[in-house]
């Protein structure tokens, strides 16, 4: 078998790399590509990440390269440990994200090449001297962080390197825009659409009090950054007051975006929400969503 190298990216594996993550992407959620470009750009800055990206001191970008085939990539972040750093992330060290093919795959000593890419990560992490290590999963592109139940070759990567899943898990729903709820006449509501802090807001009102609000974010895909993610929005916030619990206001909230959606050409609209919110998962469900994946959140590199 031809040996295996680790070595750092270089422009012409653009390519190959950015086909490994888009078969990551393929596998999380339906009918969202990277390009080229996308990829590039996020090894260099990560302009979604307006507070963390600016504390980031260092970045590295290593690949498993065998008989001229990179089958193994990963990005690693390091901050800095100055005192404007937020504190857990002072003086820590990320892998960003991480691919690679899976081990039964038809790419012979791929599961060989993913332990020497990791081993290749830790070193690197040892070298910068870091107070913690950590991981994710969080590949340029919408809904793709942590590390989603579809990648178990990638857990088990992180597992036998020492990686522990510390943080949430979080439930991905997914609804196409024709199966959830169409306005009807009902209570007497008055709706807003405005600007929100996580995209449109769409505000219920009953004599000039709020009961709730749900924000849809259609700019999932930056046109610079060329993401195949057209037809996709998310839900940024969802909120009902205590008042309006068990009135259904979800489901005409939901309704009013849906008409919005439509008028924006959106067909798919995702939702994330915490495993532990099952009422709100049930609400969801019934109005349309189905759940897309989980994904685990937070991953800490135990001493050894």
């Amino acid at each position: 078998m031809p040996a295996l190298e680790v070595r750092p990216f270089r422009r012409a594996d653009r390519d190959q790399l950015t086909d490994l993550v888009n078969a990551h992407v393929a596998a999380v959620v339906p009918g969202v590509s990277v390009s080229v470009n996308t990829v590039l750009s996020d090894l260099e800055r990560q302009p979604g990440e307006s507070i963390t990206d600016p504390w980031v001191a260092e970045r590295a970008t290593l690949v498993a390269e065998q008989r001229g085939s990179v089958v193994a990539g990963a990005h690693l972040l390091r901050y800095r440990p100055d005192a404007e750093v937020g504190e857990s992330y002072r003086d820590t060290g990320e892998i960003d994200w991480f691919v690679s093919h899976p081990p039964a795959s038809f790419r012979p000593g791929a599961g060989e090449a993913a332990d020497l890419l990791m081993r290749a990560c830790l070193a690197l992490l040892a070298r910068w001297d870091v107070r913690l290590g950590y991981a994710d999963g969080a590949l340029p592109a919408p809904v793709v962080y942590g590390v989603p139940r579809n990648w178990p070759h990638i857990r088990a990567v992180y597992e036998a390197a020492g990686f522990r899943h510390v943080g949430d898990t979080e439930v991905i729903l997914l609804a196409r825009v024709a199966d959830l709820p169409r306005t009807e006449p009902g209570a007497v509501l008055t709706f807003r659409r405005t600007v929100g802090e996580c995209g449109t807001r769409f505000t219920a009102y009953a004599e000039g009090r709020v009961l709730g609000f749900i924000e849809v974010d259609t700019t999932l895909a930056r046109p610079e950054r060329h993401t195949r993610a057209e037809g996709l929005a998310d839900i940024g916030n969802l909120h009902i007051e205590p008042a309006a619990h068990d009135t259904g206001l979800e489901h005409r909230l939901l309704a009013h975006a849906a008409d919005w959606l439509r008028l924006c050409g959106v067909d798919r609209l995702v939702a994330y929400l915490g495993e532990s919110e099952t009422a709100m998962a049930d609400q969801l469900t019934a109005a349309g969503f189905h759940e897309l994946t989980r994904t685990d959140r937070r991953w800490e590199l135990r001493p050894s």
